[in-house]
Order: C-alpha cells, then structure tokens, then sequence
C-alpha cells in the first residue's frame, strides 16, 4: 500500500514521515507512539524515530498529547491540534470531519475505547502485510453517520447509525490459472465491546444494522412524487457496493467472559423475531485478542446468527477450526 501524505514535503518544513503523521492521527483522533510505529514504521525496532517526529509537529503547534489514563508509566496519547486539523484538510486528501479531537475529550474516559478501535484496525493492517493484501493506516474511518430514518427533525439513535468504524480492505486469493489472483473488495462495520455495555445493548445494534439494510429513503411531505428511479433502493447501495459484513469485537474481560458474552449475544439474536427479516445479515463476532493473534482469515469468528461453526471474517465455515483455541 503507498504510504498516507497531504502535503508536498517543502510544506511547513515537514519530514515525509511528519506528513504521514498528521493525517493518521487526524482520522484515528488518539494514538500511541508505538501504534504510530507498527502504522508507518512496522520495521522499526523502537519508537524512537517516530517519537522525535512528534516532538517536532509538537513545537510546530500542529499535535498534543494527554497522559494514558490507565498507564502507570505516563504514556503519551497523541492527537492533532486545531491547527493540525486545518492543515490536514487544506490538503484536500482527507474528507474533513466534524468530530475534533480537544483536551478534554483526549483525558476522558473513552481513551481506551478510542485505542481498542485503532488496535482493531492495526490488527486488520498488520495480517494484510503478512498476507499480500491491501489495508492501510487510512483504511478504517471512525464513527460514520448512516441515517435510518427519514425527517430532519429526528435525533439520536433511531435517526442515525454511527458504527464504531468501517474499514475497507482488499483480500487476493489465487485463482489456480497461471498465478493470477482473484481480488475481494470488503467492508466491514465494526463495532467494538469492551465488556461495557450490557448484552440487550450490543443485540440492540444488530436491530440497528437490519433496519439499515432495509432503508429506502422517502422524498420530504409535500415535495411530490419522486423522480424516476429515486427513492426506490436502499440507502447503502449509494455508498457501497455490498452490504457489508457486521464484525463485532469484544474485549475488556477475560476469554471466559467474552465467550459467555458471545453465546448470550447469539441467544438473544435467535429469540429476536425482529431480527428473522434480516437473517441473511452477515454478522459475526470475535474477540480484539484473537484478531491480533491470529488474523482476520483464521476461524476466529462466531456467527451471531445460525450456525455456531467458526469461520473467519468472510463469515464461511473452515475445516480449521479447531486449530484455533
């Protein structure tokens, strides 16, 4: 994959790794030095090099850094400032985001669920390179807005879908003829547990995802009838070319716990008739230690519907499964 950039290098005298910097943290809002390293440097031995570079956009006024809540060592959490936002913006490369990440949002409590989604999308990257396939430091977007319901004036959860992340990647396959690979284009809306919310909650978000995958957007009251072709299908085939899969990563307790979690999730699921018109969702659950371990293509995933086999994030049975504990 081409390394992120924005800028031209002469740009505010910015290194080339100082330009790759900038619009990671940007779209990934909190990171550590070492996920910047195993983002931009994965060879690198320490974090040295991209430490000294942080220094740097640092006395530029460009990013900041709050202390780890939960680290006893004072770990550094990186974010852009206001004035490394507009920089990355005025490259163009990056669609800007409402969300800003400030001083106060950076010392609160969602810290660690901020790194347990960028950890989860570092998990995705570091198997691509392991694999041959394409996922980058820039392949996942956090909490992109998919509205479900119509009127301007309704808020909040029954207006809007907000998954914690969509993330985008390229798995190649060979094809047995004369070594050519077959390229599959995925999507994913991922959403992350960290033993937090209750388990009607997270079954509540697969409610969510299915009245997604039925939206059809209606024209405003006394606008007329549509054009033709308009309002006629589903939202998302607008923004992607397939329903994406629905990846549910559960973290914050031990295996034990998350796998009682998982049954739990999946037996809501069964009993939910609300959910048997979307039952051709490809939803399936795994926890953020097994994706790091193993990668996204071992059998590490759950179906929360049907079947209990696991299988990988392709949601397909696999022979394998038993090699993975």
């Amino acid at each position: 994959m081409p390394r992120p950039r924005f800028l031209n290098p002469t740009d505010r005298g910015l290194s080339q790794l100082g330009q790759e910097i900038l619009p990671v943290l940007y779209r990934h809002r909190l990171l550590t030095a070492e996920q910047l390293t195993q983002l931009l440097r994965p060879a690198a031995t320490s974090t040295r090099y991209i430490r000294r570079q942080l220094e740097v956009l640092h006395g530029r006024g460009l990013v900041d850094a709050s202390v780890r809540r939960t680290s006893r060592a004072g770990e550094l959490l990186w974010y852009t400032t206001a004035l490394g936002c507009e920089v990355v913006e005025s490259g163009g490369e990056l669609a800007p985001r409402a969300y800003r990440m400030t001083e106060d949002a950076a010392v609160s409590q969602l810290q660690e669920h901020t790194l347990a989604v960028n950890n989860m999308g570092l998990a995705f990257v570091t198997h691509a390179r392991r694999l041959g396939d394409e996922c980058g430091p820039l392949d996942w977007d956090p909490e992109v807005a998919h509205r479900v319901r119509d009127g301007d004036s309704r808020m909040g959860d029954e207006a809007f879908l907000v998954p914690d992340a969509v993330l985008r990647y390229i798995h190649t396959t060979p094809t047995g003829d004369g070594g050519q690979q077959q390229r599959m284009l995925l999507t994913f809306f991922c959403e992350i547990d960290r033993a937090t919310m209750s388990i009607a909650r997270l079954a509540a978000k697969l409610h969510a995802y299915a009245r997604y995958a039925r939206y059809i957007p209606q024209p405003p009251l006394g606008r007329g009838r549509p054009k033709a072709g308009g309002y006629r299908r589903e939202a998302w085939r607008a923004r992607y070319p397939s329903f994406p899969r629905i990846l549910l990563v559960l973290d914050g307790a031990s295996q034990s716990q998350l796998s009682k979690r998982t049954d739990d999730l999946r037996a809501l699921a069964a009993a939910d008739a609300r959910l048997l018109p979307a039952a051709d969702l490809q939803a399936g659950v795994t926890t953020l230690k097994q994706l790091r371990v193993h990668g996204p293509f071992a059998p590490i995933v759950t179906p929360v519907l049907g079947d209990p086999e696991p299988t990988d994030v392709l949601l397909r049975p696999s022979a394998a499964a038993a090699s993975v504990a």
